[in-house]
This record gives structure tokens, C-alpha cells and sequence, in this order.
């Protein structure tokens, strides 16, 4: 297909600026970014006010050059993709699902799904009432399109409902199918190099399609530019990259997905956005990954997050401390709130671990034996030293090493994964190494305590090491986690 031949001055960052030139105080952002600090836990933030940037913070050891998982604000991109082939005439809204897939339709389908549209998966009204089975080896050895194509479609199409991933599976699917290429090879030169989106990684399904719904991992910064591209009604330094079109279709409500809707979720939904109150849309993820657009104040805020509990506060803190505060013009300069809002910026951290215990150097350097675990570990060592810690566990794929500070975090990479019970039924570009950031103390004598983050997730893991007798006892607590948040016990022995 043919490539847009787009100028190189297009990828140049977003400019910067005070608050204040662009109608907003240094005070104001300052009480929003002390509301996300209150947060358990939020990774960045990014403020954009016409189309400038007016503040951006990381909470250490999360920095700015880090791209982070997107998980569902993922599926904003997909949409942008089903977009950009639209805008091309290489698909219509109305083209039916199976039409794409002739070969993987089963011969009895039923009216219901031979009705399904493009339209019905952007919108998540394809009238499932439970989401297909795609990951875990649900699916036997069916593709994850033919689990979608026999999963039954209940409800006329475009009548109900669902939020429901595998649809957005199935955009990406379609993508490659009337491109030949991987959703996110097709996005980079129409979307991503335009925007200066450098890195992109997508997690892909066995049978190597981009899954879509989630696995996009970008920055920050890129999250801002897509949502200021979206703001610009789809234009980009000059060029028209979506259309204006385009944009509008997908930032409007399609489905009520609420029958009171009094909530964030229940704003009604668009193509793979999410409507908001005060007029606004997003672009979300789980965890805390935002890409809200706020077309009446022309502003834009980018969150990421590892959130514990609801996703609720993030928004929460947009209306009360910036929405009231983005005015008409601009507003006087304040040069001492400037320096003190971006002092506050800078010192953005997440605590390390700190303890008051007595190291016990009858542990260092000793292996334990561990019990059969669903951790996949076989065997842990922790070594101590005046300069910091190392945590050793063994598994089926080798040994891996976890450095870990003293009252700071120490920084390194690891093929373990973030959860606590890992599963590995979805290929990933980014699951073979991750980079972590470590800290670790004893809490008490005998008691060690370490906390990792894999800092291009939102996950954290924290580990309580007890020792006794040449025995150990350790816990696992995971900060997020889309099930049980407690991990396997580890019970080990020399």
C-alpha cells in the first residue's frame, strides 16, 4: 500500500511552557500532581495546554525516556488504524467481520454473526455477552480468530454492550488481513513516525497478529501526542494524518454502555474511546493508563499508573484541581510557583525500601532449596553487602539476579516476569527482558524486606523474606494484578 511522504518537521516534540502563558497556575497544577502523589501508585504525568506542554513529572525510578504498557488505551491506536484504512477506502464501517475471514468461518454460522460489522467491533456492541476465549490455552487449537468466529453471538449486533477485547483482536486481524503487514508496521509511518513515536512494541498472538485491546507500549510523550493529534481534529504540523471525519465518528458515543449514567465508565462509549463527563474522552488502560482529551478547555493530560484500586481518582483529581483552573487566557506569571511546581516535578519518587533490622550474615550468600511453587522457582539466594543486596533465584531457564539498593533503587534488567505466577500463552516482543528497579532492607533481625518494579509496567512486586533455623518463608504481594494480588508462598531449606 502506498506510504504518505511525510515531512521530517513533523516529528519535533511537543513545545514546552509555563503554566501560566497558557492559561493555567503553577498552583494549580502543583495541587493536582500533590492529589496523584496521594495515589497508590502513579508513574507519570504530562499536562498539555494548546498544544504545549505546561508540566510533566515521572515518580522515581519510572523516568522519561521509559515506554510503559498501555494495556486498553491500546485499543485507542487500533482504533486509529481501522481510521487510517477508512480515510483510504480500503474499508467501509459496514464490511461484515467474516467477509475477512473465509476460510476460518464456521459453516454454520449464525445470522447473528454474518450481520457483525466493523462498526459493531469498534463500538463493542457485537452482542456477545461474554467475551470470547483467546489467552491461557482457553481455545485449544483453535486460532484466536476462529474462537472468536464460534464464540455464540447471542444478541443482534449492535444492540448490546460488551466490553470485550478479542473484538478489538479482531480489528487488528482485519488490518493485517487487507494489508499484509502487522498493525503496528502499517501504523508506523502513517501514525507513529509523524507523531516522533519512536519505539513502539506490541505483544502479538500465536499466530502473530498485534492483539490490539492491549500489549501497545509507547511513552509518555507519545501518549500526549496521540492525544493532541486527536484534539487537532486529527492534523499533525501540517498534515492531516486522520481525518477530521474520523475523529469525530470515534470520540462520539455510539453505545450507552449504563442505564444511569452517574460514573466515569458509564459516559457512553465510541470507536475504542471512552466518553467522559464535562464533555471529554479518553483513551484508557487498566492499572491507570489515561490519554484524556478535553476538547472545550484544549487540553490534554497523560497518565500512567500501577493503580491498587479504582481507576476513579486519577479522574477524580483532573476535575477538581485542573479543570476549574484552565481559563480563557492566559493568567500573570508567578515566577515562584513556576519554580516551585517544577521542584516538584523533579523530586517525584516512590519510596524505596528502608528497614531498621540488623543484617544477618548467616543467611548471605546460602542457598535454599525451595518447595514446588507456581513461581517456577527452584532455588534463592540473598547476598548482602555494605553497598547493596542481591536476591538469586533459579528457575527452568537459568538463574537470574536481582540487584537491590540500600534506601535507593538500584536499576537492571531480568527475564523474570512481573507476575508472581507467570503464564506465557501470548508471544511478546517484550517479555524476553524487562527492566527492573530494586530496593531492599531487613525490617527486623532475621526479617528481610525487598520491593521490584518492572518499570515498563505498571507492576510491582514485594517480598518478605523470613529466616530461621536454615529454614525460610517468604511472601509474595503484588501492587496490582488482575487476579489475586498474593502470590505463591516460597518455603525453602539449605
Amino acid at each position: 500500500m502506498d506510504v504518505p511522504a511525510y515531512n521530517a518537521i513533523m516529528n519535533t516534540p511537543l513545545p514546552r511552557s509555563s503554566p501560566e502563558a497558557q492559561g493555567i497556575s503553577s498552583r494549580a497544577i502543583s495541587a493536582f500532581v500533590t492529589a496523584l502523589n496521594g495515589i497508590d501508585s502513579v508513574h507519570s504525568v504530562m499536562v498539555v495546554r494548546h498544544g504545549h506542554v505546561v508540566a510533566e513529572g515521572w515518580w522515581a525510578p519510572y523516568q522519561k525516556q521509559d515506554t510503559h504498557v498501555l494495556y486498553s488505551l491500546s485499543k485507542s491506536f487500533t482504533s486509529s488504524a481501522i481510521g487510517l484504512l477508512v480515510d483510504a477506502g480500503k474499508l467501509a464501517l459496514t464490511d461484515k467481520v467474516v467477509s475477512f475471514f473465509p476460510a476460518e468461518t464456521p459453516a454454520d454460522a449464525s445470522a447473528h454473526l454474518r450481520a457483525m460489522t466493523i462498526h459493531d467491533l469498534l463500538s463493542m456492541s457485537t452482542g456477545h455477552v461474554t467475551e470470547p476465549a483467546l489467552v491461557r490455552g482457553e481455545n485449544g487449537p483453535l486460532t484466536w480468530v476462529q474462537s472468536f468466529l464460534t464464540h455464540p453471538v447471542v444478541h443482534a449486533p449492535g444492540t448490546y454492550f460488551l466490553y470485550n477485547s478479542p473484538s478489538t483482536y479482531m480489528c487488528s486481524a482485519i488490518v493485517t488481513a487487507v494489508t499484509g503487514m502487522r498493525m503496528i508496521d502499517y501504523l508506523r509511518p502513517r501514525l507513529f513516525a509523524p507523531l516522533g513515536i519512536q519505539n513502539p512494541t506490541w505483544e502479538t498472538s500465536p499466530q502473530g497478529i498485534d492483539v490490539g485491546g492491549w500489549g501497545l507500549r509507547v511513552s509518555t510523550d507519545d501518549i500526549a501526542a496521540f492525544g493532541q493529534m486527536y484534539l487537532q481534529k486529527g492534523m499533525w504540523q501540517g498534515a492531516q494524518l486522520l481525518s477530521e471525519a474520523w475523529v469525530a465518528r470515534a470520540t462520539t458515543s455510539h453505545v450507552s454502555n449504563a442505564p444511569a449514567a452517574t460514573e466515569e465508565w458509564q459516559q457512553g462509549y465510541g470507536y475504542q474511546f471512552w466518553r467522559c463527563r464535562h464533555n471529554a474522552y479518553r483513551g484508557d488502560g487498566a492499572f491507570g493508563q489515561y490519554c484524556v482529551v478535553l476538547p472545550d478547555q484544549d487540553a490534554v493530560i497523560a497518565i500512567t499508573s500501577g493503580l491498587a484500586g479504582t481507576m476513579q481518582a486519577p479522574m477524580d483529581a483532573i476535575w477538581e484541581h485542573l479543570l476549574p483552573a484552565l481559563g480563557a487566557s492566559a493568567v500573570p506569571e508567578s515566577p515562584a510557583e513556576h519554580q516551585s511546581l517544577k521542584a516538584q516535578l523533579a523530586g517525584l519518587r516512590l519510596a524505596p525500601v528502608t528497614g531498621g533490622g540488623s543484617a544477618n550474615g548467616a543467611v548471605s550468600g546460602k542457598t535454599y532449596t525451595l518447595a514446588e511453587n507456581l513461581s517456577g522457582f527452584a532455588t534463592l539466594r540473598l547476598e548482602c553487602a555494605p553497598d547493596g543486596d542481591a536476591i538469586t533465584v533459579a528457575t527452568a531457564t537459568g538463574e537470574h539476579r536481582i540487584a537491590l539498593g540500600h534506601g535507593r533503587w538500584s536499576m537492571g534488567e531480568t527475564q523474570l516476569p512481573p507476575q508472581a505466577i507467570p503464564f506465557s500463552s501470548v508471544a511478546s516482543p517484550i517479555a524476553l527482558r524487562h527492566s527492573v528497579a530494586a530496593s531492599g532492607a531487613w525490617e527486623a533481625d532475621g526479617t528481610y524486606v525487598a520491593k521490584i518494579w518492572w518499570n515498563h509496567t505498571p507492576f510491582a512486586r514485594t517480598m518478605t523474606f523470613r529466616f530461621a533455623n536454615n529454614r525460610m518463608v517468604a511472601t509474595q504481594i503484588a501492587n496490582a494484578n488482575m487476579g489475586l494480588l498474593e502470590g505463591p508462598v516460597l518455603r525453602g531449606w539449605i
